[in-house]
């Protein structure tokens, strides 16, 4: 497992890291190329303030981390599922932002790859609020969303829907 310090001041542990230009080797580049490390999901601090709170008002043992997640539905064909979670499943992609451990499953994972959540509150917009590098439209709520056929021929090659079937 390695650990990086991301831009936001978090810290990120990723599984692997792949060597620059070849996603297929999960190895680090001890050989003078340069290992790059991209940020599964990021939450801003205002996003992780909010977590934190709705986590103080769950059962104990309840809500151990914050598990983010895609589902097939909504309006554009996936939709996004945020919630609390006892702990990390077997497969799970686990990372630590503002002190909130994040988890996300492994069919997930590529379609919410470069994702940064907020939160708003203000008078138009208030809520969670998902920005996806990965969607390439959405619908008018902002709550669902479609992805190119690449992202999601990825996804399916992993195998699952998600819900821990394979």
């Amino acid at each position: 497992m390695v650990t990086s310090g991301a831009r936001n001041g978090s810290t990120t542990r990723v599984a692997a890291v792949t060597k620059s230009g070849d996603r297929s080797i999960p190895t680090l580049g001890y050989d003078g190329v340069v290992a790059t490390v991209e940020t599964l999901v990021e939450l801003t601090e205002r996003a992780a303030e909010k977590v934190r709170e709705i986590q103080s008002t769950e059962p104990e043992g309840e809500a151990g981390v914050l598990r983010i997640a895609i589902q097939g539905g909504g309006c554009s064909g996936f939709q996004y599922g945020l919630g609390f979670d006892r702990g990390a499943l077997e497969g799970d992609h686990e990372l630590e932002q503002h002190g909130v451990t994040i988890v996300v499953d492994p069919f997930s994972a590529p379609y919410l790859t470069g994702a940064t959540i907020d939160w708003l509150d203000g008078l138009q917009e208030s809520g969670f609020k998902i920005d996806n590098p990965q969607a390439t439209s959405s619908c008018g709520c902002g709550h669902s969303f479609q992805v190119d056929e690449e992202t999601a021929a990825d996804a399916q090659a992993g195998g699952g829907c998600g819900s821990g079937c394979s």
